[in-house]
């Protein structure tokens, strides 16, 4: 039975549930990019398949709109696969579980992927019907673009003609966006070395935090599970000898880690160790408890087995733990209360006897986003570890003159009587990347009101779903 059958708009609302059904993780898009492809050929619309997987379907202008310029209509239909520990749920093949409290849709212990479900269902819902006036539409589904934006990166510009792009990858209703972060994905690589020794193990975790999105919730210094770790391994290093094995923590790097776990081999002296870990987790508790009043730190005697890292890799894991830079780095000059840059340590990991600490880096400007880089690197280096980019995107500039953000704001003005607001976003946007591929674009952002995504708790504003989804109409219908 539908979740959504009663809700309108009939036609988005059933496009989303179906995204539901079909697992979308960065990745893993090849099943929803088909599906979209069928879509459009069932309806016998341009569409192309090309080489990653990124969908474009184009349909001609409404009567009156034959001759309009082309409107470019953009979304991303990847998702970041998050779920709470203890929810069984396999994002390789099962679909979400759907529910409703009040007018917002959850998804059941895992993310809802309306970040960014909304946007295709949204265009889906466009496409399939005919008495809508709007100008010749390009529709433009990346992948991977919670990874890195690599859909973005291969999309071969010549395919278009349209000069002004409509982005729905937007989480506020209301606010449009007209500018947003570059970025990149870092890793930092610190070589393992094992070694047997005899002792007590215990493992050391951290549960109970909110996370959040890298970019836009990284202002609101949430506690991140991997930083909070190190702290946690630095205090007790002080006052017990131990090595370490298993650290990970996080799945995502654009998502602010809510877990993580060690386990610690104690040499020697044990002495009211559990009552230290209570002491450390008093402390880092008051330090976040406005923001992440949930957070333990728990130790528990453990049945596992080594090996456990030397003394020397165990010193240079905590040291990095302990050292790299994470969070709000400087906030804009220009725009008061924008994050200018950041960096997440969003997943820490062993890999191929190493240990893997994987960053999300943003920044509005070059030269500065360029700065983390190096100095995550120089500080890599000290411990022995190396580290390397594995994608790089550049921000979206402001532009000082828009026909398209004027026509935004005429069309909002008039329906609701009220200025919108007009903001840059401290996230990454495909808007920076589709810029050079297709020169000249004018572009602005939207979308419905979304909360907490990339986490298990995220969800979407009904209501807003169907607001936001009539002024766009409006807008195509403004567009001649």
């Amino acid at each position: 039975m539908s979740v959504l059958q009663t809700y309108e708009p009939k036609k988005v609302m059933h496009y989303f549930e179906e995204l539901t059904k079909i697992p979308r993780g960065s990745g893993n898009e090849k099943a929803v990019s088909d599906y979209l492809k069928k879509f459009a050929e069932d309806r016998n619309l341009f569409v192309v398949q090309d080489a990653v997987m990124n969908i474009l379907i184009k349909k001609p202008g409404a009567p009156g709109y034959e001759n309009s310029v082309p409107v470019i209509i953009q979304g991303h239909m990847d998702m970041v696969d998050e779920k709470n520990n203890d929810t069984v749920h396999d994002f390789t093949k099962d679909p979400l579980k759907l529910r409703i409290e009040g007018e917002h849709l959850y998804a059941t212990g895992t993310t809802l992927g309306a970040d960014n479900g909304i946007a295709v269902a949204y265009a889906l819902a466009i496409l399939d019907q005919e008495d809508l006036p709007h100008p010749p539409l390009e529709v433009l589904i990346t992948v991977e673009e919670e990874t890195g934006m690599l859909g973005a990166a291969s999309v071969d510009g010549t395919l278009f003609e349209g000069k002004m792009l409509i982005n729905i990858d937007s989480e506020e209703e209301g606010t449009f966006l007209v500018s947003c972060a570059g970025g990149a994905r870092q890793t930092v690589k610190l070589p393992l070395g094992y070694e047997e020794a005899t002792g007590s193990v215990y493992k050391l975790s951290i549960s109970g935090l909110r996370g959040g999105h890298s970019g836009i919730d990284i202002p609101k210094e949430r506690g991140n599970s991997n930083v909070l770790l190190g702290r946690a391994l630095y205090l007790l290093s002080q006052k017990y000898d131990f090595v370490l094995s298993n650290l990970h923590g996080g799945s995502k790097n654009n998502a602010i880690p809510r877990e993580a776990e060690a386990l610690l081999l104690v040499k020697g002296n044990e002495e009211n160790l559990t009552v230290a870990v209570s002491e450390i987790e008093s402390l880092l508790g008051k330090e976040i408890e406005t923001q992440d009043s949930g957070f333990k730190l728990q130790i528990e005697k453990s049945d596992a087995s080594g090996p456990f890292y030397t003394p020397e890799t165990t010193a240079k894991a905590i040291g990095l733990l302990f050292t790299l830079p994470n969070g709000v780095i400087s906030m804009s000059q220009d725009i008061k209360g924008l994050v200018e840059t950041s960096l997440n340590l969003g997943v820490l990991h062993e890999k191929d006897n190493h240990l893997y600490f994987d960053f999300a880096v943003r920044s509005s400007v070059g030269s500065r986003k360029e700065m983390v880089l190096q100095k995550v690197d120089a500080i890599g280096k000290v411990f022995g570890a190396v580290s390397e980019i594995t994608s790089s995107y550049p921000e979206w500039q402001y532009a000082k003159e828009s026909s398209l953000r004027d026509a935004f704001i005429r069309v909002y003005e008039e329906k609701y009587g009220k200025k919108p607001q007009i903001e840059a976003i401290h996230a990454g946007l495909e808007c920076g990347i589709l810029a050079g591929r297709i020169p000249g674009l004018d572009m602005i952002s939207l979308g419905p009101n979304l909360y907490d995504v990339h986490t298990p708790d995220e969800h979407m504003d009904l209501v807003s779903v169907k607001n936001v989804y009539e002024f766009l109409l409006d807008v195509l219908k403004e567009l001649k």
